[in-house]
């Protein structure tokens, strides 16, 4: 029993590996003040596949049970029909979005701090009767009642340091202009307004989650060669530079636009504190080349922490036991430091 609300970790498809890495967290005792949401049975379940010498312990939504070493506690969400390792099953969409309502719920009536959210498989969920779903990022602005989210990933030494110049060792930030879109729709969603309002976000947190105090962003163009002076496509000159020049004059320090391929350089990099990417491969192909399995993902601009994994469902290895854990590991330690942080924040004022 604890005296502090917990963090919460959604267990994410059933299918996939979210529900094995929190039982292996569990395992070795690495969990903490931490409870999952999803199905007990499924779990318990995955843990006898697995050989995992986990206890699986329903608990009431908003007790103050927590995990030890070897016990995972569980606030219950039900799954529609049984979960197989590697199947989906799209009668379980509802359960999935369920465990993110009942951890948004918790959250934002203060039963607890923070969630992190093992990965869901999209494409089940719209087959599952959901046809506008696009990810955890916009489900969670809707959810929260918020107009705008920013999507931003981080390797594991840039979440916990104040200083995070990159200097060759792979640290690296990166936010997204637009998420999760087909890529023939990027560029009608490059708008002035949504690039000042992402770079307004990222600024503002990169000050108060992350401690910098004057950041310094660099912002890559849409096109080859941020545009070729409008030769190679105008989306630069029409509304990224009149958006970076709007934020300069807010007093943000901001750098570009400039060509995605050389931005993303140590020469470029090295007095830079966060990337903000275009569009999604634009940016986290170089993070995930840079530190794959050490990054977590945070969603800016939520009354609310949420954190996540910097990979997906996995079903290939799902069932298995040799899925990496890690991953999971540092957004649950970024999540109780951001929680932290904004805790003393709401104490101060």
């Amino acid at each position: 029993m604890s005296h502090r609300a917990p963090l919460l970790i959604t267990t994410g498809e059933p299918a996939g590996i979210g529900p094995e890495l929190t039982l292996m967290l569990a395992a070795k005792g690495l969990l903490g003040n931490v409870v999952a949401v999803g199905d007990p049975d499924m779990l318990r379940e995955r843990a006898e596949l697995l050989g995992l010498a986990v206890e699986v312990v329903n608990a009431v939504p908003g007790s103050r049970e927590v995990c030890a070493p070897g016990r995972l506690v569980v606030w219950p969400a039900a799954l529609r029909e049984p979960a197989l390792p590697g199947v989906l099953n799209p009668a379980n969409a509802g359960y999935v979005l369920e465990t993110l309502q009942i951890a948004v719920d918790a959250c934002q009536q203060g039963h607890a701090v923070a969630m992190v959210t093992a990965p869901l498989h999209k494409g089940v969920i719209i087959q599952g009767g959901y046809p506008d779903f696009t990810g955890h990022t916009e489900w969670l602005r809707d959810a929260c009642g918020v107009d705008e989210v920013v999507m931003l990933l981080a390797t594991d030494n840039a979440l916990h340091t104040q200083s995070s110049r990159w200097e060759g060792s792979g640290d690296l930030r990166v936010a997204l202009v637009t998420t999760h879109l087909p890529l023939r729709d990027v560029a009608d969603a490059i708008t002035y307004d949504r690039v000042v309002q992402v770079g307004r976000l990222l600024a503002a947190d990169l000050q108060h989650q992350f401690g910098l105090a004057a950041p310094r962003i660099a912002v890559c163009g849409l096109n080859p060669h941020a545009g070729e002076d409008g030769h190679l496509g105008r989306e630069e000159l029409d509304i990224i530079i009149p958006a970076l020049n709007a934020l300069r004059a807010e007093g943000f320090d901001i750098q570009g636009p400039l060509p995605a391929d050389t931005l993303f350089t140590p020469r470029h990099l090295v007095d830079v504190d966060a990337v903000l990417a275009m569009y999604h491969d634009q940016g986290l192909a170089v993070l995930k080349y840079a530190g794959f399995g050490q990054a977590a993902n945070i969603t800016l601009g939520l009354p609310l922490v949420r954190t996540s994994v910097d990979h997906g469902t996995a079903l290939s290895l799902a069932g298995r036991g040799i899925a990496d854990p890690n991953s999971l590991g540092v957004a649950l330690a970024l999540a109780k430091r951001l929680a932290a942080q904004r805790s003393n924040a709401m104490s101060a004022s």
